[in-house]
C-alpha cells in the first residue's frame, strides 16, 4: 500500500511539473512580437521574399490586393496579367483566416495598441507603444475593415516568409512603404488560405 501511495504522489508531482512547464511556455514571448527591438537592416531577404513583378492570372481589377497565406505572398494586381509580389509574414497556425475586406485607414509610423485578446495571450506586451523603428507595426500600417488585422511593416525583417503573427500580414519596412504609396483607402483586399487553381 505504501508503494501504491508513493506511485500516486509521483504521478501527481509529474502532472504538476508538466502543467507548470506548459504554462511557462505559454507565457514565453512570441518571437514575432518584440516591442522595442530595432530592425536589423542588414537582413538580406531570400529572393523568394523580395519584391518583384510577376505574371499573375486573375479576374480581379488592377489595384486589388490578393494575399495568399499558403504562399506567404501579397500580390498587388497590375494591368496586363501582372502583379507586384511582396514576401510577407503571416499568422501562425491557428491564427490564419480568409475573407474579403478593404483598407479602412492608413497610418505612417503607427502607434500600437495590442487588442485585449492579444494581451490575454501575451500579458508581457505593452498596453500602448508610440510609433517608431522599434514598434512591431513598423513604418506603415493599412487597417483591414473593422477587424483588428493590418497589413504592416515590422521591426523583425527576419520573420518575412514565416508564420509567426497573430493574424496580421507583415512586410519589411521598405516594401510596406512602397505598397502604402500605391494603394488608397478603400482598396479591395482578398485574403486566401489556399492558392487559387
Amino acid at each position: 500500500m505504501t508503494k501504491f501511495r508513493h506511485l500516486i504522489w509521483m504521478v501527481i508531482a509529474a502532472a504538476g511539473l508538466m502543467f507548470s512547464v506548459s504554462h511557462s511556455l505559454a507565457q514565453q514571448p512570441d518571437v514575432g512580437d518584440q516591442p522595442g527591438l530595432l530592425p536589423d537592416d542588414s537582413v538580406q531577404l531570400d529572393p523568394e521574399w523580395q519584391k518583384q513583378m510577376v505574371y499573375y492570372r486573375t479576374t480581379e481589377a488592377p489595384g486589388t490586393i490578393i494575399i495568399s497565406t499558403a504562399e506567404r505572398h501579397l500580390y498587388l494586381v497590375q494591368p496586363g496579367g501582372r502583379a507586384i509580389r511582396y514576401g510577407i509574414g503571416v499568422g501562425r497556425d491557428g491564427f490564419q483566416w480568409q475573407g474579403l475586406l478593404s483598407i479602412a485607414r492608413k497610418a505612417e509610423w503607427p502607434d500600437w495598441t495590442p487588442p485585449p485578446e492579444m494581451i490575454e495571450r501575451q500579458p508581457y506586451l505593452p498596453r500602448f507603444m508610440a510609433g517608431g523603428p522599434g514598434n512591431p507595426l513598423g513604418a506603415r500600417a493599412m487597417y483591414l475593415g473593422t477587424t483588428v488585422y493590418r497589413i504592416h511593416g515590422t521591426n523583425r525583417p527576419d520573420t518575412i516568409g514565416t508564420k509567426v503573427s497573430s493574424g496580421c500580414f507583415r512586410l519589411v519596412n521598405t516594401d510596406v512603404a512602397d505598397l502604402y504609396d500605391r494603394v488608397p483607402v478603400g482598396t479591395k483586399v482578398i485574403v486566401r488560405q489556399k492558392p487559387e487553381l
